[in-house]
């Protein structure tokens, strides 16, 4: 139980690194290879948990799509991919407060509706029981998510033809 709470730990902390690395960063491509390591961090939390089907369906959606879709879309719209000067501005406090202030709402609100209940361990799933609760009710909103991101390399296609 140690070993699991130590790597979960390293996990964690690779990915809080990756994560603050992702919204800091002023290069579009450097944001996308730090998402793809928050990615694949909860791929590697899914496998600690038993959950070796989520973690491969965490890996082949996000990582191997999500992502390189981002990058195709980058590489095809000719989006600026070094430093500008011009794209940072003076309201990092701003929005610094206002994420603590969501942070401790959502913290109060998540003490006040489950208090002092503990957390039940379940024994994993299987593949066929994790699919169907995936799948069975939520097919809408992954068929739709799909064409959306199926729209955006189009338009990113149509952009980049233009010329």
């Amino acid at each position: 139980m140690l070993a699991q709470n130590l790597v979960f730990a390293v996990i964690a902390l690779i990915m809080v690194v990756a994560g603050a690395r992702l919204v800091t960063t002023k290069n579009v491509v450097r944001a996308a290879l730090f998402l793809a390591i928050v990615l694949a961090g909860g791929a590697a939390i899914f496998i600690l948990l038993a959950a070796e089907f989520v973690a491969w369906v965490q890996v082949l959606v996000y990582i191997g799509a999500i992502v390189v879709l981002l990058l195709f879309g980058v590489m095809l719209t000719r989006a600026p991919i070094g430093t500008e000067g011009g794209l940072d501005n003076d309201q990092r406090w701003i929005g610094a407060l206002v994420a603590l202030l969501v942070l401790g709402a959502l913290g109060s609100v998540l003490i006040d509706a489950f208090g002092e209940q503990k957390v039940k361990i379940v024994a994993p799933q299987r593949t066929a029981a994790v699919s169907d609760a995936v799948f069975g009710a939520y097919v809408v909103p992954f068929e739709v998510a799909s064409v959306l991101l199926l729209g955006a390399l189009v338009g990113a296609v149509a952009l980049a033809r233009r010329d």
